[in-house]
């Protein structure tokens, strides 16, 4: 299944998070949880409930493709086949085969509390994956992560309270030295779902932290993957909705570094089910990482072509707009712009055209009637066209002209010229 979402969160067809993004044969591939609500015999209630993974991949970070189920409950022999708690997994490539780890409670007979951490092996980067008959030995804990480093030596980290860590043998399924917890870091507080990655000499060691209510990511360096590690600073505050979690990962595509990471956007009410998401990242001089502020934008440039949820926006209008869901009871149909004063407007940045664009549609409703113009680069430039939004209760697709011919990536700016408020779902020229 294939849909173009370069905005946040990136998956509205299903809930996901622990988004491990990874870079294969010149993709992005996440490798996320598969959150889904729990219903009576069916995992438990009110708490986090996965059974399956998905994994998902693009080559422009727009369109997105589900490639499916690639590992589920059911089929990992050594996994409780009841538990609902296939957390936050990772992928790796080796020698011509992909190695996908996972976290899932062991079954009763094996006599074992708490998580095991089980490896599923595949051919392609979208499997399907096939577990291995047992977990690793000697691992206790959930969310791993494994790293290459330039020598071919493999690591495994995972959490259990603190983080962990260990190398890995060449098979990539059996510990090739003892376990060790990575001092240094903050030591009260919960510390889970590491992701180390390298850049110019340094290592960095991601994790999120409960510093107090809720989880903020924050990371570590050192000069081996090993460590010793240095607390250096946080790379995301705690969400302003209120979720509990955070989870992330960090990866370079075509030059430019991405934050992967989660939130309960699709599902405000219940942070159990929760939605992947994307922005930029960027380093100091120093190395150090700037703090990175979440966006409804997200990453990728938009098709003037396909719509364009202007919701998703860069910036708006302090007055006069807002962004409300276009069904509460059906949430996965995602939001709607709300413009409600004259002269309210928000800003889509990085749309490409061509000079084939000689007509907009809009999806809009108003129930009085009402106008918009849509404006290029600034918000005081010339409009690009004008739309008379009908009197209708009903949304329906309204078209006008472009005045003018446009090629390349601009920014775009929606604005209420009309007395009326108007409620917007998507643009496409």
């Amino acid at each position: 299944m294939s849909y173009a979402a370069a905005q946040n969160p990136l998956i509205r067809n299903q809930y996901s998070a622990d988004p491990t993004a990874r870079v294969f044969e010149g993709k992005v591939y996440i490798y996320p949880s598969h959150d889904i609500l729990a219903t009576p015999g069916h995992g438990r209630l009110a708490w986090f409930c996965m059974e399956d993974y998905h994994v998902f991949s693009s080559a422009n970070l727009v369109d997105w493709t589900d490639h499916g189920k690639i590992l589920s409950q059911k089929t990992v022999p050594w996994a409780d086949s009841t538990a609902y708690s296939m957390w936050a997994p990772d992928c790796i490539f080796r020698n011509g085969k992909y190695y996908f780890y996972f976290p899932a409670p062991p079954a009763a007979k094996a006599n074992s509390r708490g998580f095991k951490i089980g490896v599923a092996t595949s051919n392609t980067p979208y499997g399907p994956f096939t577990p291995l008959p047992d977990p690793i030995a000697g691992v206790n804990g959930i969310d791993p992560n494994v790293f290459i480093d330039k020598s071919g030596q493999a690591y495994l980290y995972w959490a259990q309270g603190n983080i962990y860590m260990a190398k890995l043998k060449e098979n990539m399924i059996e510990l090739d030295s003892p376990s060790q917890i990575i001092a240094n870091l903050p030591e009260k507080g919960l510390k889970e779902g590491p992701f180390l990655f390298e850049r110019k000499g340094i290592y960095y060691l991601t994790y999120p932290h409960v510093e107090n209510k809720t989880e903020r990511l924050e990371y570590a360096t050192s000069d081996n993957p090993m460590g010793p590690f240095k607390f250096t600073g946080v790379i995301m505050d705690e969400s302003a909705s209120g979720c509990w979690t955070n989870h992330q990962s960090i990866v370079s595509f075509k030059d430019q570094w991405y934050l992967f990471y989660h939130d309960n956007q699709l599902s405000p009410n219940f942070d159990k089910a929760r939605a992947i998401r994307a922005d930029s990242l960027f380093f100091n001089e120093d190395g150090t990482i700037r703090k990175v502020v979440p966006t409804l934008r997200g990453i990728g440039v938009s098709s003037a072509k396909q719509k364009i949820e202007i919701d998703r926006y860069s910036a708006i209008s302090s007055t006069g707009a807002s962004v409300d869901f276009i069904d509460t009871a059906k949430r996965f149909n995602g939001w709607k712009t709300v413009l409600s004063q004259k002269g309210a407007w928000v800003r889509y940045n990085a749309v490409d055209f061509d000079q084939k664009s000689k007509v907009v549609s809009i999806m809009a409703r108003s129930a009085v009637g009402s106008a918009i113009e849509i404006r290029l680069d600034k918000l005081e430039g010339k409009p690009l066209a004008r739309v008379n939004i009908t009197n209708s209760n009903q949304w329906s697709t309204m078209k006008a002209a472009v005045l003018k011919a446009i090629a390349g990536k601009h920014d775009l700016f929606v604005v209420l010229t009309g007395a009326n408020s108007a409620e917007i779902d998507w643009v496409k020229f």
